[in-house]
């Protein structure tokens, strides 16, 4: 390769990409990048072709250098250094911007709704014919709700639950297809399967209704341009029609029943305008798609006409059934993440139990009502987390050739490989990929069973994990958008988004009262950070700036306002440093510590046993520490947009929450007041801890450590930074020993127990074989960076954006002689592979053009390290 390649543009698309007016470019650099700039060429629909110049070297997330686009135009372009080759043209088209559409949005008519009682799905529709042939249909479609559209029964695109998952008040995304092949000479039909949705379907672990809207609605256009050079668009209006569907039941959390022997029912005229929406955008994220299929690994006949598939592992989806039986047969389709002792499907431990409130059974369950004919039932509107199915068919045979799981989650671009002499390493690596698979449909989901709900705290905890293995720019970048629209009139982050239940308007229930959590909230700081680090996109800071301003100063505000009951029983008036400790407000905290046991072997849960206690405990150190990093955080962002004087103030600010934590908090020999493993994670993480005290609070972390017999004790907040805090503290050893437990809580434990993904709890699967909490549950997999960063020793270098600047050290262990694995990062591939062999240590290093970087070899020399491949050895025996 010898021209730029990867070209791209900060949008999204399902069978091509799809821009506003203005798209970013990027690219990657075969050689370095070019300190004249680059050529571009462009050709804009029927335009001429059209030339740009950039100065400097930059070649992402380049500013839009021609005319804005206006609807539907098609776009070419290239790019050089001057002179030089030019690279592969790269395709995408303008979407139908909001201005421009025409058509009206429709409602199917509907009986009042009932709570509780399962609704199904409409199909709305109209009639147009054509009298030449088509040279071009481009179907422009969204909804209220979620939908499919088939042009003559074809469906259109591949794209799965649009319009996605976003704050309906706020933000609604159009899909764009290609539709040519399904549109023919003489009558056709336009149709819109519409059903509830993330709109106004159930959510939460305890199905409570989303409250976006009480009904639902549709809007499409379709361009036709004809060989004749005419053209024509078919719009949805008054002349639409609506009726039931085939699908009487669809909830995206319930499931789905398609009834193929259901009646026809008169069509009744839409309603017009019925719903008001915001303003139509285009996604920047990929789509929801089927990325793969998978067959059954095993079959077990739980008794007649009751069996349950096994398919392997756990994901997210639904099934593809082929074999539907005679007419008449009802197949139901149970799904769930764990088989009991006698081989039977068993999803109690997904039950949601709330002190005084009766227990919400788990359901995932899909009906299909056979035809007699060949029909395929494939539900897709509905998704469910799953590794089994129980399929329940009476007076029929079962062919389990004929089921197949249909993988379904945001089709990500893969950007991270790791491989180690390790298998378990290995496994436990695939566990925590496949984990965050399942729990990205449309956005990063705590659980892809129970809840489904976008918790802003694990998506903090993840998303440096996250960017090492997949591309989420444009993931991310949607969700941040959801994040931003249900933030709090006063400043507090909705615990997730999108927030279906709307806590910024209902600001006294009691869960908004549990709304405002540091290492939750955080996330709106600390997210978007990550992602201009770790891809060079300033848009994430600009785009975030004001709620991540108006984060802090609540923050700091319930800092200095309220004050948890002990510091008030220690002092009726605070003291001076008190206004900057973050204790009188609700903080979920460290979150699902390691269980303790009873006598008998149960399970103690402080959250279940003791509610009040573990609501009313101070958490301030967790608070107070969340607060210096994000003012921290804020003062580096503020640099990158060019405003020093807010940079200044924060600075200066966070030394001030730094100066508080260390005099309410940390002891004069680097204890911390609750000397736990979490707290001493936090504060060497975070920059806490004074440089003559580190050496001694790393120290007490092993103890600790060493007091739970070689286990980990931290929880949600504090477990991903764990294993590179004590290797970076002179504690490799005590990192791999972690690492390496066998016993609960550990990772290997899972994958000892039969683990596909990454569970929960610590014990999801206890010594006596009984599951707890959900098993695909993704937070803890953050251990994988460590593989990445210290296994590998490939890690972005302190300052660096983008990855321009690498440090190369790998940190053997006991049982690992062997790495390779590799980033493809903005600039390019990145490779390392390294061995231990008779005692000598070899090393190669391939870096693309735009990356440097230092090699930090075992016997403590340094070799700076430039494009291309670097090769080293060193002995490891000492002289």
């Amino acid at each position: 390769m010898t021209s730029p390649f990867d070209l791209s543009i900060d949008s999204g698309g399902d069978q091509f990409p799809v821009s506003g007016v203005a798209p970013r470019l990027s690219w990657k650099n075969p050689s370095a990048p070019s300190a004249d700039g680059y050529e571009l060429e462009a050709r804009i629909g029927d335009d001429a072709t059209a030339t740009a110049f950039t100065s400097g070297d930059g070649h992402l997330w380049i500013a839009w250098p021609w005319r804005q686009l206006r609807s539907g135009e098609r776009v070419t372009w290239r790019v050089r250094e001057r002179e030089q080759e030019w690279s592969p043209w790269h395709e995408f088209e303008a979407g139908l911007l909001d201005e421009d559409w025409t058509a009206r949005w429709v409602s199917p008519v509907e009986a009042p709704l009932e709570p509780g009682k399962p609704r199904g799905a409409h199909t709305l529709s109209v009639e147009f014919a054509t009298e030449v042939p088509v040279s071009s249909a481009r179907l422009y479609s969204t909804a209220v709700g979620l939908y499919e559209a088939f042009v003559n029964g074809d469906r259109a695109g591949g794209a799965q639950l649009s319009p996605g998952n976003t704050s309906y008040d706020r933000t609604i995304y159009a899909q764009a297809s290609d539709v040519t092949a399904s549109v023919k000479v003489g009558a056709n039909t336009l149709e819109i399967v519409l059903s509830d949705g993330w709109y106004r379907g159930y959510v939460g672990a305890f199905r409570v209704p989303a409250v976006w809207g009480d009904q639902l609605g549709a809007r499409a256009e379709l361009h036709l341009s004809f060989a004749d050079g005419s053209q024509r668009v078919v719009v949805t209006n008054e002349t639409w029609t609506s009726a039931p569907s085939i699908i009487t039941r669809a909830d995206l959390m319930d499931g789905q029943t398609t009834d193929f022997t259901a009646p026809v029912t008169p069509r009744s005229p839409v309603l017009v305008d019925a719903v008001s929406p915001p303003a139509i955008q285009w996604s920047p994220a990929p789509p929801v798609r089927v990325v793969e299929t998978r067959s059954p690994v095993s079959t077990h006949l739980v008794t007649d006409g009751v069996w349950v598939v096994d398919f392997g592992r756990n994901a997210s989806g639904w099934v593809r059934l082929s074999d539907l039986g005679p007419a008449g047969t009802r197949t139901i389709l149970e799904y769930g993440e764990f088989q009991d002792a006698a081989g039977d499907l068993s999803t109690s431990h997904l039950d949601s139990v709330r002190p005084g409130e009766p227990t919400q059974t788990f359901v995932q369950r899909d009906e299909v009502v056979s035809a007699g004919d060949d029909a395929v039932f494939e539900p897709r509107h509905t998704v469910h987390g799953f590794q089994y199915v129980r399929v329940t068919r009476e007076g029929a045979p079962f062919d389990t050739d004929r089921l197949e799981m249909q993988i379904v989650h945001t089709d990500f671009d893969a950007t991270g490989s790791f491989e180690c002499s390790d298998a378990d390493l290995n496994a436990l690596h695939g566990l925590a990929e496949w984990s965050f698979r399942g729990n990205a449909v449309d956005i990063p989901t705590d659980c892809p069973t129970r809840e489904r709900l976008g918790w802003t705290g694990d998506y903090q905890v993840f998303a440096p994990t996250a960017t090492r293995l997949f591309d989420v720019s444009g993931f991310t970048r949607k969700w941040l958008q959801s994040v931003r629209d249900d933030q709090l009139d006063d400043g507090r982050i909705a615990n997730f988004s999108p927030d279906g239940r709307r806590v910024k308007h209902n600001t006294q229930s009691q869960f908004a009262m549990m709304t405002g959590s540091a290492g939750w909230g955080d996330a709106i700081v600390a997210v978007p950070w990550e992602m201009y680090t770790s891809y060079g996109d300033p848009t994430f800071l600009s785009e975030n700036w004001d709620a991540m301003v108006r984060w802090v100063e609540w923050a700091l505000s319930t800092a200095k306002s309220a004050r948890h009951p002990s510091r008030v029983e220690r002092s009726a008036d605070p003291l001076e440093h008190e206004q900057f400790i973050w204790d009188g407000s609700f903080h979920w905290g460290e979150w699902i510590e390691p269980k303790r046991k009873r006598t008998d072997g149960s399970l103690i849960d402080p959250v279940q046993d003791n509610p009040m206690a573990w609501f009313s405990a101070d958490k301030g150190e967790v608070g107070t520490a969340f607060l210096f990093r994000s003012t921290s955080t804020l003062a580096a962002a503020a640099i990158v947009l060019g405003r020093f004087e807010d940079a200044s103030a924060l600075r200066k600010l966070a030394a001030r929450i730094r100066d508080a934590w260390r005099t309410e908090f940390l002891d004069e020999n680097g204890r911390t007041v609750t000397d736990t493993q979490a707290a001493y994670v936090r504060a060497l993480s975070f920059g806490l801890i004074p440089e003559e005290l580190r050496e001694a609070a790393a120290a007490r972390l092993v103890e600790l450590i060493h007091e739970a017999d070689g286990h980990l004790a931290t929880g949600f907040l504090s477990t991903g930074d764990l294993l590179p805090v004590l290797a970076d503290h002179g504690h490799a050893d005590v990192a791999y020993d972690v690492l390496l437990q066998r016993s609960s809580p550990s990772w290997l434990n899972m994958i000892d127990k039969g683990a596909t993904t990454i569970w929960e709890d610590w014990d999801g699967i206890d010594d006596r074989g009984a599951a707890h909490e959900s098993l695909n549950h993704y937070s803890k997999g953050a251990v994988v960076r460590f593989l990445h960063t210290h296994v590998l020793g490939l890690r972005q270098a302190e300052g660096s954006i983008a990855w321009q600047s690498v440090v190369i050290q790998p940190v053997p262990g006991p049982s690992v002689s062997w790495a390779r694995g590799s980033h493809d990062s903005p600039q390019g591939l990145i490779q390392v592979d390294w061995r231990v062999d008779g005692g000598e240590f070899s090393i190669d290093v391939d870096l693309p053009a735009g990356t440097r970087g230092i090699l930090m070899l075992p016997d403590s020399t340094s070799v700076p390290i430039a494009p291309g491949r670097t090769s080293s050895r060193v002995s490891l025996v000492a002289p």
